[in-house]
């Protein structure tokens, strides 16, 4: 993260699907722009209400998920209505293209993308615009990353980490003895006893001093498969079925499948091969990040253990933070608990803005 981004060589390509944004119509945003920096041609969709021009930018999860894969939900239904929101395609995911090697693949360069990103959207809306910072999951590193870089954090009003990864090295060994905790725990309530037993033995003869890739693929998997019978037990709500077609209507109708499946593929294995899961570990630096923070977390997280936004809220340098647990959620608050966590970010954005 010692890079320095000189914004005189950041080319911008901005593609317009509309007509070119007039201050009348910042009230209902639908706008594609493209950002090209080293190398890369990244999408950024943009929609919603952009009068106060308050944006939100949404950093996915993987890596090498899509930023569509969020509008959904209350995001779509209710933010968009409040905020303009801006969901990133990151480099080699979703839609980005470019010609990528395991030089041209890196949290620190997937970082200067971010503000480039910014750069852009400056350029277009213009530089009073105010810039809230969203990160879900591998979204949640990112967004850590970007923080911790020069003076990025002056860039931005507020950070909002959502079951975020900011310390994934640590992340394997909490993920290990949460699965333990949580299938004890389902066992001794008569929930999914069979599947439970069977994860419970698997963590138990996991070695908890040494990171495994083996086993920190198998827990990241099976955290979903949980989450799955967490649901059908009724622990965590389900998501709902307007929002399971929204996503599949984004999935395949707004995106290539298999350019983002194929993206996706390519860049977990550029950054595994970088030892990414064993040596990221931000903790120790978050005293350095001052602006206004929320973490929101699932309870029943299987992926990204609550534990993990105990652990930024204590470590963070901010003296506007906030922790919020959702007792009905999993690795995603905002399918679980929508209402609720749409209460928690509009409150953070209307103090903060």
């Amino acid at each position: 993260m010692k890079h320095i981004i000189k914004y005189s060589t950041v080319f911008i390509i901005l593609t317009l699907f509309l007509l070119s944004c007039q201050k009348d119509d910042l009230d209902d945003l639908h706008k594609v722009i493209y950002v090209r920096y080293r190398g890369a041609d990244m999408p950024a969709y943009i929609y919603g209400n952009g009068s106060e021009k308050v944006f939100v930018i949404i950093l996915h999860g993987g890596p090498g998920g899509s930023g569509l894969e969020y509008r959904m939900g209350v995001i779509k239904d209710d933010l968009e209505k409040k905020y303009a929101v801006v969901y990133f395609d990151q480099r080699n995911s979703g839609m980005s293209q470019g010609n990528y090697s395991d030089s041209k693949i890196s949290i620190d360069l997937m970082a200067e993308d971010v503000v480039a990103l910014i750069k852009v959207l400056q350029h277009k809306f213009g530089n009073d615009c105010k810039f809230f910072l969203m990160g879900h999951s591998w979204g949640g590193s990112l967004g850590t990353a970007v923080l911790l870089n020069g003076n990025n954090q002056n860039l931005f009003k507020g950070w909002i980490e959502v079951d975020g990864g900011h310390d994934l090295h640590e992340l394997f060994f909490e993920t290990i003895r949460y699965f333990k905790r949580i299938s004890d725990e389902q066992i001794a309530l008569g929930n999914s006893v069979s599947f439970c037993e069977g994860r419970s033995c698997m963590v138990n003869s996991m070695d908890t001093l040494h990171f495994d890739s083996d086993n920190s693929d198998y827990l990241n998997s099976n955290g979903f498969e949980a989450e799955s019978k967490l649901e059908e037990d009724g622990i965590i709500n389900s998501i709902s079925d307007r929002s399971a077609t929204q996503s599949l209507v984004n999935t395949i109708f707004r995106n290539n499948p298999l350019t983002v499946y194929w993206n996706g593929f390519n860049v977990n294995n550029i950054l595994s091969d970088q030892e990414i899961w064993e040596k990221v570990s931000y903790t120790g630096q978050l005293y350095n990040i001052k602006i206004p923070s929320l973490f929101l977390w699932g309870r029943y997280d299987m992926v990204i253990p609550p534990a993990m936004g105990q652990d930024a809220y204590n470590n963070i340098g901010s003296d506007d933070k906030k922790l919020v647990i959702f007792e009905k959620s999993g690795h995603s608050p905002m399918d679980n608990e929508g209402q609720l966590f749409f209460n928690e970010v509009v409150d953070f954005i209307e103090r903060n803005k």
